[in-house]
């Protein structure tokens, strides 16, 4: 049985975890009825680096790699377990990737993470990087394993279209798969059965 480990989204927010991005929109249920063992841990709450949220979700790992389905700033936490801990990961799925080096996205964040108490110093390490946050391109473009992309369906500030772009062309084995809405929003339902199928179609071995 393939194992699809699941990583949130959300960055330091309250109440943004694994039922509220993957259980409660279906998600979960909808890939374990295709047959996949699905794994989807809470991120580290409050995590100074990215490097330390890839040692917490690590901790979730089976012994066997799985295919990891990241979603929004849950695909920087993705990337780097993929980098960090080399053979754990043997496909990665980046859906809506957040939006990162904007500087009107990157103030908002700030001001965001300022609030909830981090010090300039995690708020450095948590912003910074290229194309996703905690990350270089050299450093995406390392990935080997085969990396499915979704835009989201519906504009916006903090899930923009030319981040999916970048990602396609840094990455050496990328696709894109089907648009869809972030699944925490109201018009995630009408997509569910399409996103689920677009990613067991993506993971299945």
């Amino acid at each position: 049985m393939t194992t699809l480990l699941l990583v949130h989204g959300g960055l330091w927010e309250e109440g943004m975890g694994a039922d509220r991005f993957w259980r409660q929109p279906g998600i979960s249920a909808g890939l374990e009825e295709h047959d996949f063992e699905v794994l989807a841990p809470d991120r580290r709450h409050h995590a100074p680096d990215w490097t330390a949220e890839a040692s917490h979700l690590a901790s979730a790992l089976p012994r066997s790699p799985v295919t990891v389905l990241a979603g929004s700033n849950g695909c920087s936490a993705g990337a780097r377990l993929a980098l960090d801990f080399p053979g754990a990961v043997a496909g990665l799925i980046l859906a809506w990737p957040a939006t990162a080096n904007d500087p009107a996205v990157d103030a908002h964040e700030r001001a965001h993470l300022a609030g909830l108490g981090a010090s300039d110093e995690v708020i450095r390490a948590l912003l910074e990087g290229q194309t996703l946050r905690g990350l270089t391109d050299k450093e995406l473009a390392g990935l080997p394993m085969p990396v499915g992309v979704i835009p989201s369906a519906l504009a916006n500030a903090f899930h923009q279209r030319h981040v999916v772009d970048a990602l396609l062309g840094l990455l050496p084995a990328a696709a894109e798969l089907p648009a869809c809405p972030e699944s925490p929003r109201p018009e995630f339902p009408l997509y569910l059965e399409s996103f689920v199928n677009a990613v067991a179609a993506f993971a299945r071995p």
